[in-house]
């Protein structure tokens, strides 16, 4: 039994359908809430850390002065030879704390757009058999460069790194193969200002009305998470 410690900027992007497989798995959860009164675990308590999303910037510890604390928390986790996963914001957290440069993108990508496997990555386990190009749930707006040492395992037309691994336990995320329709109503509903017209930006309505694509998301989910736990 894995014991799973997951740390949560905002109420509405939670793990999605990691929660599934914690439970399918017969693993424990354990949460730091930020947006809560928290409180970080100590190093012994758990065994996987996965960092969810939210819609502030690895920047902005002048606004949300808790990220000083988690970013460091974040550091000595990977440098304990934990495994840990980031998606979306906590991708990019991972990024910074690894020594990488985190940025605005030059475009956003919110809703249903397609993913490619990088070149690298169709030699890389943890991702070879995945489709060479697929879609996926995007919402965001700041990029990485890869963090020294990493893999790049996904890219996409307007973002050059999309997702990376590194020491092969460490993987970041920038897009959300965990979404559910709750998760994705709860995205919607907190984000409707960013929905402004784009060749990169879909509406709402087209948002809410691709639920075809979760299941596929999910089962991709899935199989990394399997993998991370062989």
């Amino acid at each position: 039994m894995l014991r799973i410690h997951t740390l949560q900027h905002v109420p509405f992007e939670g793990l999605g359908c990691i929660e599934q497989w914690v439970d399918h798995n017969g693993h424990s959860l354990g949460y730091t809430r930020f947006y809560d009164n928290y409180q970080l675990p100590a190093p012994d308590d758990f065994d996987w850390l996965i960092v969810m999303g939210g819609p502030m910037g690895v920047h902005d510890e002048a606004i949300y002065p808790w990220l000083t604390e988690e970013k460091a928390f974040i550091k000595q986790t990977i440098e304990n030879g934990k495994t840990v996963i980031g998606i979306c914001l906590g991708s990019q957290l991972i990024a910074e704390v690894l020594g990488a440069k985190v940025y605005p993108n030059k475009q956003k990508e919110i809703g249903w757009l397609n993913l490619q496997l990088s070149d690298e990555s169709k030699t890389l386990p943890i991702v070879s058999d995945f489709e060479n190009e697929f879609p996926v749930f995007h919402w965001h707006g700041d990029t990485f460069d890869l963090p020294a040492d990493s893999k790049q395992l996904f890219q996409s037309e307007i973002t050059a790194n999309q997702a990376f691994i590194y020491n092969e336990k460490v993987l970041g995320l920038q897009f959300h193969f965990e979404v559910t329709e709750e998760s994705l109503n709860g995205m919607v509903e907190h984000g409707r200002d960013e929905l402004v017209a784009s060749d990169t930006i879909q509406s709402a309505e087209q948002i809410l009305q691709t639920t075809a694509y979760i299941e596929q998301n999910n089962q991709l989910m899935f199989r990394l998470l399997d993998r991370l736990a062989e």
